[in-house]
């Protein structure tokens, strides 16, 4: 006879099970916008002139994450073609996973992580070291990955470099530019300035640097992303406050602020990535988009709107960025794109995969698909709870 943990057990096993998972975007050298993480893929989208047609070329390959941790960065090392993934295996939260983009390969770089939180954290790669600097819980950390493009075998390590002057409770918005970490929203700092942070003397200056502009930069928590040069480190960065309102540029060579559109998706929890020439934004539903961006021009840039990356919509539609992936049986309904709220992760369409068998998930066109998977699961249950009276 059957027992009543038995029965619950496979009950419990044939809950739909979804893994979401948190993508993101980055460029290579040649400045082509790379995406991963969309659907259990990564894809190329190519230079900027081709992003509003055609298909976004499929470069999945053997070896990369899952994609699946909380809160996945990306970061171009500009000098070697590596991207540098963090938090992109929810299993090994430490691990930096190293994309070569010009063998177009996979390597994971095991790290100690030690008292580091790779739960909380904010982090910039400087350009010229190629070290990240991250700022967890009021302390700032680093971690060295001198010039690799492939994973040693020997675990790396990140290190305690100081306490910020800052305190616990700041939650850091911070910016690259000229090895120079900027913070915005500082406490006790005002609109138009930062603090910083001189990586090449690991000093933070006493006083904030002020940049001028017609229209100051709110001393609030936003996100950032520092446009690259053809040659030499960074010279700007844009920041977007987590209202969506405005972006505003700025220059720290001549200490100036400009503006450009605030993205369409007002979204605080989105990512985003800086060519020399584009502003890219990833939104939490996956929907991607960028404003074109010309160094110096501010009539241009003025008049410049945001547009949807049409490549990677037609391969990896808003809303369909989880993994697919995961340990038994795992089903994912359909939804509806775009529709959920702010910081939502939606599952991907439909396909449900298993030991046993593979079904593509869904109901009739135009159904509802979650309402056909939750039918599907009450039939079950309610054939088990029969078969459970039935013993008993």
């Amino acid at each position: 006879m059957l027992s009543l943990p038995t029965l619950a057990s496979l009950l419990l096993l044939a809950v739909p099970r979804t893994v979401y998972a948190d993508p993101c975007v980055a460029f290579d050298i040649d400045f082509n916008l790379l995406a991963f993480g969309f659907g259990g893929k990564d894809f190329n989208a190519g230079p900027q002139d081709s992003w509003t047609s055609g298909d976004a070329t499929d470069i999945t390959a053997s070896g990369r994450p899952p994609f699946d941790g909380v809160g996945t960065t990306c970061y171009l090392a500009q000098f070697f073609n590596a991207v540098y993934v963090l938090n992109g295996d929810k299993a090994n939260p430490s691990d930096v996973h190293i994309y070569d983009a010009t063998k177009k390969s996979w390597s994971t770089q095991k790290v100690t992580a030690g008292t580091f939180d790779t739960s909380s954290f904010k982090a910039i790669l400087d350009h010229d070291t190629n070290v990240f600097y991250a700022i967890s819980h009021g302390e700032m950390w680093s971690l060295d990955l001198g010039e690799q493009t492939v994973a040693k075998s020997d675990a790396l390590s990140w290190t305690d470099v100081q306490t910020t002057p800052y305190g616990s409770d700041y939650d850091p918005t911070m910016a690259l530019a000229q090895n120079h970490i900027h913070f915005i929203g500082v406490p006790d700092v005002p609109a138009g300035s930062v603090d910083i942070f001189v990586i090449h003397f690991s000093f933070f200056q006493p006083q904030p640097q002020s940049y001028s502009g017609a229209s100051a930069f709110p001393a609030t928590h936003g996100q950032t992303a520092s446009f690259f040069q053809s040659e030499g480190v960074q010279q700007e960065f844009a920041f977007i406050p987590d209202d969506g309102s405005m972006t505003y540029v700025i220059n720290v060579e001549n200490n100036s602020t400009s503006t450009l559109a605030g993205p369409t998706s007002k979204d605080p929890k989105a990512q985003y990535a800086a060519s020399i020439t584009a502003l890219v934004q990833l939104d939490s539903t996956g929907a991607v988009s960028f404003i074109p961006y010309k160094q110096g021009d501010a009539s241009t840039n003025s008049a410049a709107k945001w547009a949807t990356v049409a490549k990677i919509a037609a391969v990896a539609p808003a809303g369909t960025s989880a993994s697919g992936t995961g340990s038994g049986a795992s089903a994912t309904g359909a939804s509806g794109v775009g529709t959920a709220p702010a910081g939502t992760r939606l599952p991907a369409s439909g396909t449900a995969t298993g030991s046993a068998s593979s079904q593509t998930g869904g109901a009739a066109a135009g159904s509802n698909g979650a309402f056909a998977n939750a039918a599907s699961f009450g039939s079950l249950a309610s054939a088990l709870l029969a078969a459970l009276a039935f013993l008993q």
